[in-house]
């Protein structure tokens, strides 16, 4: 993006139905000397074509990553 910033999507085949997909859209930012996650979005879309959009995902805590 114009700013710096690093725009990406995604699309996943469904974990229980390998014919869904999972659409995500992320925007990240570099800040001091590491890239954060400003905004995203995931969307489930069935084989159907109906869409919703998936709750947000929780970060690990850092005493998960020791």
């Amino acid at each position: 993006m114009p700013n710096g910033d690093f725009l990406s999507l995604t699309v996943w085949a469904g974990k229980s139905d390998p014919t869904a997909e999972v659409l995500t859209v992320q925007v990240r930012h570099y800040s001091g000397e590491r890239w954060e996650t400003a905004g995203r979005l995931a969307v489930y879309r069935t084989a159907e074509g109906l869409y919703s959009q998936l709750p947000e995902r929780q970060e690990m805590s850092a005493s998960r990553n020791e």
